[in-house]
């Protein structure tokens, strides 16, 4: 046996209290009547008024109220095992649409590969929120939705040419994550914040221009978000190709020698990105020659999502308030049913007028 709110069971000791005024306004209400005649007159008054009825009557009220309180203290007897709702994931995907990403070191190219495996994870989410990032010099976001067509088409028509400004900034893309995710939980309960877990995932060839990533990444600690990154590209180096507004191809990107600029996932890129991951308790991933590392995160968010179902299961007890509520009821209803006076007593010792 336990107790949901055993603090309330010090009101029991009102009951002896109320059980002593009780006796104390009854005994000054007999004072008070004897003050209107002779003792022999008020007994023929109070006849089929015993004091043993008045007392009964009072040990029921009692009886009722202390009833009231124990239900309102909550008995819990027993208790089974609970699973506590599905709860979803809020993820941000942060999409690099630098022209490096136009290497087809990953075939057709970096960005196009990533935006299938993209589309692709978005196919196999089920009650996760997410919100895009798209980012070079500067980000463009799509704010979190559950709509994950809508979120498919942010990046499907979007290219490394139609970003305002050219370079890579991680640190803001980032920080645009964090913004997503803040605004998102402005727009739930307290309890669904403490809820929903965060996961940013990263997709970049890991050049990075101006900021500092990882300090943005510390900023994303903060709040509970992990960054799973993933470096795209090769070691060794692939031209940039240039193309027109129609997705024609005309060259390579040149320097001012004339030679072929290079993008490569450098060691020291891959460095960073993995301080990043590591600032927030994520993880950093390699892409392959034909893909962008995505399975490996669906992996790390299937896990991620086994271990909250575990958490979230709970041992409830079972609250039996309800029986005690209701003999409180029956008391006070049977209080209020009790005669005041019994009138057969009465009528029985009413003495017949003599003739």
């Amino acid at each position: 046996m336990s107790w949901h709110s055993p603090s309330l069971l010090w009101l029991l000791l009102l009951v002896p209290l109320l059980g002593v005024a009780m006796f104390i306004g009854f005994r000054l209400r007999q004072r008070a009547t004897q003050r209107f005649g002779a003792r022999e007159a008020l007994q023929r008054l109070q006849v089929g008024r015993p004091t043993g009825m008045r007392a009964t009557r009072a040990i029921v009220i009692l009886l009722g109220v202390a009833f009231a309180v124990i239900a309102l203290a909550r008995p819990q007897y027993g208790s089974r095992t609970r699973l506590l709702r599905k709860r979803g994931v809020d993820v941000v995907i942060a999409l690099d649409f630098s022209k490096s990403m136009l290497a087809r070191d990953v075939r057709p190219s970096r960005i196009d590969r990533a935006k299938a495996e993209v589309t692709a994870f978005l196919n196999e989410l089920g009650g996760d929120r997410v919100g895009m990032v798209a980012f070079a010099g500067e980000t463009m976001e799509f704010p979190m939705t559950v709509d994950y067509s809508a979120a498919t088409l942010f990046f499907r028509d979007l290219g490394p040419y139609d970003m305002p400004v050219g370079g890579t900034a991680i640190g803001r893309a980032l920080t645009a994550s964090k913004r997503l995710l803040e605004r998102s939980t402005t727009q739930t309960t307290e309890g669904e914040k403490a809820q929903r877990a965060r996961v940013v995932i990263l997709l970049t060839d890991g050049e990075d221009h101006e900021g500092d990533p990882v300090a943005a990444a510390e900023e994303l600690a903060k709040i509970g978000a992990r960054v799973y990154a993933v470096g795209i590209g090769t070691r060794t180096g692939e031209p940039i190709p240039t193309l027109t507004d129609d997705g024609t191809w005309t060259g390579y990107m040149r320097d001012n020698a004339g030679n072929p600029v290079l993008s490569s996932l450098t060691a020291d890129n891959e460095t960073q990105l993995r301080k990043i991951a590591q600032a927030t308790g994520g993880k950093y991933f390699a892409a392959g020659r034909g893909s962008v590392g995505l399975d490996q995160i669906r992996a790390e968010m299937r896990r991620m999502k086994q271990t909250e179902l575990k958490a979230r299961k709970v041992t409830v007890h079972e609250e039996r308030y309800a029986p005690v509520l209701l003999i409180a009821f029956l008391l006070v209803l049977l209080e209020a049913l009790l005669p005041e006076a019994l009138f057969g007593g009465l009528l029985g010792k009413r003495k017949e007028p003599s003739p």
